[in-house]
């Protein structure tokens, strides 16, 4: 699938592998070992170094991502806010640390450095969608959310399946 897009590239030449990762990642939502292999095959480019460029950019991601992505703004202000409770709250109610999916593969919970929305603090993104002023009570409802929605996209797969 991912060997199409060498079509797009000269072989051999290393300055295109950044552009390369990116359209990998854009594929699968992270970068298989296995096309970074292919890459290193068509640039000539070996697999540390690859696995050094693609380590240096906090864009790319060796492991793939949950269904629902959960963001903690960890800025100025939502630290002010007491945003490490919230981190912590997130934490224990998904059973995984920052940076971790869960088993299932519905959630993936990251921190970032500011999510720009300052005033309505402490903020956390779950997809596309902004929580402010969050509170610890806040978090299972909010995760429920996401977990129904997984269930009814499940149900609606089976019934199609037994059309």
């Amino acid at each position: 699938m991912h060997t199409q897009i060498f079509d797009h590239y000269p072989p051999k030449d290393k300055s295109n592998l950044i552009g390369l990762l990116q359209e990998v990642q854009n594929i699968y939502g992270y970068l298989p070992e296995s096309a970074l292999q292919d890459v290193s095959e068509f640039l000539g480019i070996s697999v540390s170094r690859i696995y050094g460029v693609a380590t240096f950019y906090n864009q790319f991601r060796l492991k793939p991502l949950g269904k629902h992505i959960i963001r903690v703004c960890r800025g100025t202000a939502c630290h002010v806010k007491n945003s490490a409770n919230i981190l912590f709250g997130l934490e224990t109610a998904l059973g995984v640390k920052a940076g971790q999916t869960t088993r299932d593969k519905n959630f993936t919970l990251e921190t970032v450095a500011c999510i720009g929305a300052c005033s309505i603090a402490p903020v956390i993104n779950v997809d596309n969608d902004y929580y402010g002023r969050v509170e610890l009570k806040d978090i299972a409802k909010i995760i429920k959310k996401y977990a129904a929605t997984n269930q009814q996209e499940k149900k609606e797969e089976k019934i199609a399946g037994e059309q």
